[in-house]
């Protein structure tokens, strides 16, 4: 239903399934790990993601012990993160899908530790912790 890709096109990604939602993430790990204000994630289940070109330029880091990001080593890309307790999911990051994605934002997560300088301006859910 969609493609995915890193920024050098090294890696690239189908993803068999629809996108209904974004979630977006506010904490400060995730402003480092994405160079920006927050990042946009989408839950997308292992079994409708495949990895077509580029599984040896996958790279993990581990920023806490259960949960790997993992980027291409080539371009750096952010493409996903995977927590170790929940193997059947991963979590997208949609700023790598190729087509129009049409999903609505679900909510806001750790909304107390937001960028000084972003406002978020919806009517989303906002939370100050995860949502799990």
């Amino acid at each position: 239903m969609y493609t995915a890709s890193c920024l050098c096109g090294g890696i690239q990604l189908k993803i068999n399934t629809e996108i209904p939602h974004v979630f977006v993430c506010h904490c400060q790990q995730c402003q480092k790990a994405q160079g920006s204000a927050f990042v946009a994630i989408a839950p997308i289940e292992t079994k409708n993601v495949e990895i077509v070109k580029g599984q040896e330029l996958c790279s993990e880091y581990y920023a806490t012990p259960n949960k790997k990001r993992v980027f291409c080593k080539n371009c750096g890309s952010p493409l996903f993160s995977a927590r170790l307790d929940l193997p059947d999911v991963i979590r997208l990051r949609v700023g790598i899908i190729n087509e129009p994605l049409k999903a609505e934002i679900a909510s806001h997560a750790f909304t107390d530790y937001k960028a000084a300088w972003f406002e978020i301006l919806d009517d989303h859910p906002k939370f100050t912790e995860a949502v799990r």
